[in-house]
C-alpha cells in the first residue's frame, strides 16, 4: 500500500514507494516557496516545471531542470522555491 503524504496546507504533496535503489516518494509543489528538513540524504530529481534549491552551506540558490538531480544532505533545512507547478522524485539513502 502507498502512503501519501500532505504538506503546506495541501501546496506539496507525495506519494511514498518502495523503489529497486531504496524508500523513494514521488511528489508534487504548487509554485512558491518553501523550507524543507531531511533526515536521510536525499536525491531529488526534478521531473517536470524547475525546482530553485538553497542547500545550507551554499551561497548561491541553484536552478534545476527536469531530469536534473541534487543532493542534499542529512539533518539539515533546505529552501526551494518554484515559478510553476512542479513534480519530483526523492530518493533517501
Amino acid at each position: 500500500m502507498f502512503k501519501t503524504n500532505t504538506y503546506f496546507d495541501g501546496n506539496v504533496m507525495s506519494i511514498a514507494v518502495e523503489t529497486s535503489e531504496g524508500p523513494a516518494t514521488i511528489g508534487a509543489l504548487k509554485a512558491g516557496e518553501y523550507v524543507f528538513g531531511t533526515s536521510t540524504i536525499e536525491h531529488m530529481t526534478v521531473v517536470s516545471g524547475e525546482m530553485t534549491v538553497l542547500i545550507p552551506g551554499e551561497e548561491d540558490w541553484k536552478t534545476y531542470k527536469p531530469f536534473e538531480t541534487f543532493v542534499v544532505p542529512k539533518d539539515v533545512k533546505f529552501k526551494v522555491k518554484m515559478n510553476g507547478d512542479t513534480t519530483y522524485r526523492c530518493l533517501y539513502l
